[in-house]
């Protein structure tokens, strides 16, 4: 999906301001927010693919003045209104008497929460896919433009990389964002140099490594 959002490999964007001992949370509804879209997704409610599809809804106007959390919460807002868990009356008045989660759905126990928030959860997929590209293959991004949502940055499309490594089987985004079918498929971690991406001007030896799906390849000729 092409937006605001997918900023990556532009300029004059303005500078990256770092913030010296940046807190966590700079409000408390920041932390409301956060716990909120956790338990949700816990519980199994909706998936992070879903969210990150949710985001580039935002229209681009605001999406280019909301806060981090602000986009987290108009994600969460809009998925829980998506998966009838809250009506739009109970959303803009705040008081929910008894929220009705989907079928199958029941709400995640603390202890599931707790181990999620203080360990890496699984998310390769265990099976039998053979790979479609091995390390140093050279390949060409697919110059694709979907509606949906993608994981490949607009601006490596059409390009030509080198696969460094496989990482193993995920989920594909592009699907998984949106319900289904599951695509699961092989990662790979592929170079791409500066002049490639940028021109004769780029930096001769600077390269950018991104984490490509076996969908958003095809070998070069």
């Amino acid at each position: 999906m092409n937006g605001i959002h997918d900023i990556g490999g532009m300029d004059n964007i303005g500078p990256v301001n770092i913030e010296k001992d940046e807190p966590v949370f700079h409000e408390d509804w920041e932390r409301k927010v956060y716990a909120m879209t956790l338990a949700t997704m816990g519980a199994g409610i909706f998936v992070t693919d879903e969210v990150r599809y949710m985001t580039e809804t935002i229209p681009p106007q605001d999406y280019l003045t909301f806060k981090y959390y602000e986009k987290w919460l108009y994600s969460l807002e809009q998925l829980m209104l998506q998966k009838k868990v809250v009506t739009r009356e109970e959303l803009e008045s705040g008081e929910v008497t008894a929220p009705e989660l989907p079928a199958g759905v029941e709400a995640a126990p603390a202890e599931r929460m707790q181990y999620g928030m203080n360990n890496r959860i699984q998310v390769f997929v265990e099976a039998d896919i053979p790979p479609k590209f091995k390390a140093g293959d050279a390949v060409i991004a697919r110059n694709i433009n979907p509606l949906h949502h993608t994981r490949i940055p607009r601006y490596i499309r059409g390009r030509r990389g080198v696969v460094e490594m496989d990482h193993g089987i995920f989920l594909l985004p592009d699907t998984n964002a949106h319900g289904g079918p599951d695509k699961p498929q092989h990662v790979y971690n592929v170079r791409f140099t500066a002049r490639e991406l940028w021109g004769e001007a780029a930096p001769e030896k600077d390269c950018v490594y991104i984490d490509l799906f076996d969908d958003y390849m095809d070998l070069a000729e």
